[in-house]
């Protein structure tokens, strides 16, 4: 479904309340997260390149986002997620 330019100027999820803090790693922060973990890419869990906050960032397959939520118990976690082509 397409949105229309003037739906998108009047509404801006990352501005939401409820959406939590993405960022798209570089390369360099993508290779320190995997070797840390000692994972593959494929290991971590997937989100879709068209879903709302990565379409709204401009994340592109293959790269990694590093999403910060507010925790109760401790303050915030942070989760990984790989950018997949949706299909």
């Amino acid at each position: 479904m397409a949105k229309s330019k003037e739906t998108e100027q009047l509404f801006n999820i990352m501005k939401h309340e409820l959406v939590p803090e993405h960022k798209i790693l570089s390369e360099e922060e993508k290779e320190e997260v995997l070797k840390k973990f000692n994972l593959t890419p494929d290991q971590l869990p997937q989100i879709m390149n068209d879903d709302p906050v990565p379409a709204s960032i401009g994340a592109k397959p293959g790269q990694i986002l590093k999403i910060v939520r507010k925790s109760h118990t401790a303050e915030e976690a942070v989760i990984y997620r790989l950018v997949v082509e949706s299909n």
